[in-house]
């Protein structure tokens, strides 16, 4: 079996929103999938943060063989474990306040 990481489609008409998923490459775009390693919104008004990755699960996906689609690729050179935007990403989060600010040690 011949793995792929992709994205699967999830929202409504209008209001896409992307999971990311290690799924079989002969599956459909929104077939069933093995394993969820994180999701994509196009629609939030912050660029930074509009991919959140489970980076430990997308490593191990791909030390076994699993092959990222060039779309989930780029997000991940981004995003992932050592990704480039990771500080910009977290900055992003904390401005929406997905992310609560670090109180100051006294």
């Amino acid at each position: 079996m011949s793995v792929r990481i992709r994205m699967k489609r999830m929202g409504r008409k209008n209001r896409p929103f992307y999971r990311l998923c290690a799924i079989d490459q002969r599956s459909p775009r929104d077939g069933r999938v093995l394993e969820e390693l994180g999701h994509y919104d196009p629609m939030c008004r912050e660029t930074d943060a509009r991919a959140i990755l489970k980076g430990d699960r997308i490593d191990y996906w791909m030390s076994v063989g699993a092959q990222p689609s060039e779309n989930v690729h780029v997000l991940i050179k981004k995003y992932g474990t050592n990704g480039t935007h990771l500080p910009a990403q977290h900055e992003a989060l904390t401005r929406l306040g997905r992310i609560k600010p670090a109180k100051a040690q006294v």
